[in-house]
């Protein structure tokens, strides 16, 4: 599934462009823009963009996201790696770091983007949204925040607490933000965190009526080893 979503075309690379998509919610020209640090980011206020970040030390220092016009295989074998280790910090399992990070997304909703759909899992976030303002600007006001918080809450100090970039991919056409969405809901259940989408406690694939208290929280095993 996921090797169909991003092998559908290449981005074009280049440092302004100007399009027209049609997207849920969306339908309004966007200016793509393009920069550069380890990874390469195509950002587009008004179009639809799905983002991926995790914790700092939860991969090897020599394993990282892939670029975001490579194979989308490299991607899914990445991200089923964060899925089912073992090692390094799992600190989003913590209901209270996890409901945390789950409320400043919602926060975010309609200040500083569109939200279509998300999920924090024990070592990473995905996010699919469409940016009111800069894609930096939103990311970096959601990590540090959010940073800032789960440290306090987990009582430590002197260490980063995510990875200092994040992959992105602006979303093509209504076919492939529909593919994303699912892939988004059903990570709990494709790393066994949960048997539907729905039961995961922290994600938009289960109603904002049935979500947990802060004194009700449901805890998620560490791991799900075969």
């Amino acid at each position: 599934m996921w090797g169909r979503l991003v092998t559908c075309g290449r981005l074009a690379i280049g440092l302004l462009t100007f399009a027209r998509i049609s997207l849920p919610n969306a339908h309004v020209a966007f200016v793509t823009t393009f920069h550069s640090r380890r990874l390469p980011h195509y950002h587009s206020a008004g179009q639809a963009t799905f983002l991926t970040w995790r914790l700092h030390g939860s991969l090897p220092p020599s394993r990282g996201f892939p670029s975001p016009i490579a194979s989308g295989q490299a991607f899914l074998a990445m991200d089923r790696l964060l899925d089912s280790t073992c090692t390094g910090p799992l600190f989003l399992r913590v209901p209270e770091v996890g409901k945390m990070v789950m409320d400043a997304i919602h926060y975010r909703d309609q200040r500083t983007y569109r939200l279509h759909s998300f999920v924090v899992m024990p070592n990473h976030v995905h996010l699919l949204m469409t940016p009111l303002e800069a894609v930096s600007k939103v990311m970096q006001s959601l990590k540090r925040f959010t940073a800032r918080e789960g440290n306090r809450m987990l009582g430590l100090t002197g260490q980063p607490f995510w990875q200092d970039e994040s992959y992105d991919r602006l979303v093509r056409n209504d076919t492939e933000f529909d593919r994303i969405v699912h892939y988004i809901e059903r990570n709990p259940v494709t790393a066994g965190l949960a048997a539907t989408p729905e039961e995961f406690p922290w994600s938009s694939a289960r109603p904002i009526a049935n979500r947990p208290q802060v004194n009700n929280l449901p805890h998620v095993p560490m791991c799900h080893l075969s």
